[in-house]
Formats: C-alpha cells, sequence, structure tokens
C-alpha cells in the first residue's frame, strides 16, 4: 500500500512522509528502498533511540542501512553516486510522545541527523493524565512549551491537530510544520456536513 501511495504521489511531485509502526531498521530499510525520503519515526523516548532510527537511513559507515544496487530510489541504478549522496536527500523526524521524552527533550534535539523533532499530542496527553483531552489548557501550554524548547535547542518542531485554533497557538509558539488535518477526518467531517443539509 505505501508503495503504490508514492507511485501517486511522484505523479504530483508530492513529498510524502512516511510514519512507519516502530523503530525498526528492517521494516525501514524496505521503505527506503521503495523510495520513501521522508521518515516520521514514532515513540522516541532516549536520545539513543533517535540516533538508531538517523542510522538506519545511512549506508556505512555513517549508519547500517543495507546495500540494494538497483532499488526504486536509484531509479533502478541509474543516478551516479547514489549510495554515496542518498543521505543528503533523507529527512528523519522523530516523534516525543511520553513523559520520558519531554525529559530527554533537549538531548533528542541535539542527535545528529535528526532534521525535526514532532509532538505527537494524542499520545503526550494520555500520558500526562489527559487522555482524550487534548485541547486541555494544561495540555495545551505544555506543547506550547516544548515548541519553544525544541526550538531553543536548535531543532525544528512539528505537530499534528484537527483544532484549527490550537494550530495557529502553536505556529506562534514557533512550530515550523504544522498538519491540520488528515483524511478520515476530513471525510467524516464532508460526509456529516452532506447529512445534515440533506436530512429531514
Amino acid at each position: 500500500m505505501v508503495f503504490s501511495q508514492l507511485q501517486a504521489c511522484m505523479e504530483h511531485k508530492t513529498q510524502p512522509i512516511v510514519r512507519p509502526p516502530s523503530n525498526d531498521q528492517v521494516t525501514i530499510k524496505r521503505y527506503l528502498d521503495a523510495g520513501v525520503q521522508t521518515f516520521l519515526i514514532p515513540m522516541v523516548d532516549i536520545p539513543e533511540e533517535a540516533a538508531a532510527a538517523v542510522s538506519y537511513t545511512r549506508f556505512p559507515p555513517e549508519g547500517v542501512r543495507g546495500f540494494a544496487a538497483s532499488s526504486r530510489p536509484s531509479r533502478y541504478g541509474r543516478i551516479k553516486n547514489y549510495h554515496q549522496n542518498a543521505h543528503q536527500e533523507i529527512c528523519v523526524l522523530v516523534q516525543i510522545e511520553s513523559a520520558k521524552a519531554i525529559d530527554n527533550l533537549e538531548a533528542i534535539c541535539a542527535v545528529p541527523g535528526v532534521d525535526g523533532v514532532f509532538v505527537g499530542p494524542g499520545d503526550l496527553s494520555s500520558a500526562i493524565g489527559y487522555l482524550g483531552d487534548q485541547g486541555n489548557e494544561k495540555v495545551v501550554t505544555l506543547i506550547e512549551d516544548l515548541i519553544r524548547r525544541i526550538v531553543k535547542a536548535g531543532n525544528r518542531p512539528g505537530i499534528l491537530t484537527g483544532d484549527e485554533t490550537l494550530a495557529r497557538r502553536y505556529i506562534d509558539a514557533g512550530c515550523i510544520f504544522t498538519a491540520i488535518g488528515a483524511d478520515t477526518g476530513i471525510l467524516v467531517k464532508g460526509a456529516d456536513a452532506l447529512r445534515a443539509r440533506f436530512k429531514g
């Protein structure tokens, strides 16, 4: 499924961000061989996990990415010096989603090769005692503080929220990449709005 979506994105000159199910070397290698260039790695709690994620996207000696002579990202061997230069086109974003990650935030931000630090508001709010309440002011102000800490640490903060008011607050706090919707949410809202217009 990821592969077909990558093909569709290529037709429209869109750069997809792919979130693997876990910070797993084998899974990330398969995505790399399929042509993924931007990763959103979930549940990164410590700098060692962030460093491992980066290493999975780099060929030796900088990392442990497995060699493939003619895979899709090299245009099946047509791109000259692909293996020497591939790391320049890879973007690694890591998600902080726990109290442990909050404690290690600056160290995670400092890991070479981590291009951005993404706050996962759903799991983070649950982890600090606000399950299903991402809009709670205590959660929101914590996230704003995390965004400022990420910027101060010299990295790039990101977040996903379906709430446009919160999105603007996070952008004002310094968020660089802000996702403000998801396909399922947009579909549900559109369907509900259509039903409401024809109800009765």
